[in-house]
C-alpha cells in the first residue's frame, strides 16, 4: 500500500476516534472526497479492504488504524 494512502487512513481514523470515541466505525470511503479524483488510489483501498482482508463495510477505526500501522 502506498505511503500516502497509509498516512491518510491513519489521519482519518485518528480524527474520527478523537471526535467520536474508540467505538467509531469507518468505511474505506471515509478516506476519499465525494468526487472520484484518484480512482487508482480508491481501488487500492477497496482491494485491501474487501479482497485482501474481507472486512465488513464498517469496521472500528481503531482496528483499521492498527492494521495499517502494522503494514511494512
Amino acid at each position: 500500500m502506498r505511503a500516502e494512502l497509509k498516512s491518510k487512513i491513519i489521519e482519518v481514523c485518528n480524527a474520527k476516534i478523537e471526535k467520536k470515541g474508540e467505538n467509531v466505525g469507518v468505511s474505506f470511503y471515509a478516506f476519499f472526497a465525494n468526487k472520484n479524483s484518484d480512482p487508482d488510489l480508491l481501488m487500492e483501498a477497496a482491494t485491501w479492504w474487501i479482497k485482501t482482508h474481507e472486512l465488513d463495510h464498517f469496521e472500528k477505526a481503531v482496528k483499521i488504524r492498527d492494521m495499517i500501522r502494522a503494514l511494512p
